[in-house]
């Protein structure tokens, strides 16, 4: 499973409160022999603070303990502020959309008749296609060639096109969601307040 630490929006201190989340939760996991990985890191405006921490987490039951907003509850090192409680987020993110193998296997390829300009030879000759992607559902239908042969390629490549097209706005639906993570921040009820 994987959990994005955010920072959010908020100042320097939460930036550094991430920092001392995140050792927190590695040592935790350590203690119960979980695996945590960090995948990506995006360094705060100080030495040792984060704006955000990418984590791969073997548990998703330990990983959904540490799931929502944390507080860490120490006064700044920065400037003086009587504020104490500094706030993150973390919430479970997919790290990669999933690719789809295009494989002409997986086509199945349907003679067709069609009307239309191309004389006689269009309404008797079975040489348009009809092509389905098995595992996307895609269908496409190719017929402005007089030859089979034509049409079937044709058929194919507009296929793998529209694949490739859905998986590029799938990966853009990812980054947009991970965007959004570090708005959904709520400041207050923490589900988890841990101190020095």
């Amino acid at each position: 499973m994987n959990l994005l630490v955010s920072a959010g929006r908020g100042p320097l201190e939460c930036s550094w409160a991430l920092a001392h989340l995140v050792r927190r939760l590695e040592a935790e996991a350590a203690r119960r022999k979980v695996t945590v990985t960090r995948v990506q890191e995006v360094p705060g405006d100080r030495p040792g603070t984060y704006r955000s921490i990418l984590l791969s987490v073997s548990d998703p039951a330990f990983a959904a303990a540490w799931t929502g907003t944390l507080c860490w509850q120490a006064p700044s090192p920065f400037r003086s502020t009587s504020r104490k409680n500094w706030y993150v987020i973390a919430a479970p993110v997919a790290t990669a959309a999933e690719r789809t193998v295009f494989d002409e296997a997986d086509v199945e390829i349907v003679p067709i008749r069609t009307g239309g300009p191309g004389g006689q030879h269009r309404n008797k000759v079975s040489s348009s296609v009809r092509a389905t992607h098995r595992p996307t559902g895609l269908v496409v239908v190719a017929d402005t060639e007089r030859r089979f042969g034509l049409n079937r390629q044709a058929a194919l490549r507009r296929l793998r096109e529209r694949i490739e097209a859905g998986d590029a706005a799938a990966g853009e639906r990812l980054k947009t969601r991970r965007w959004e993570v570090h708005d959904d921040l709520i400041r207050g009820n923490p589900i988890r307040t841990e101190r020095p």
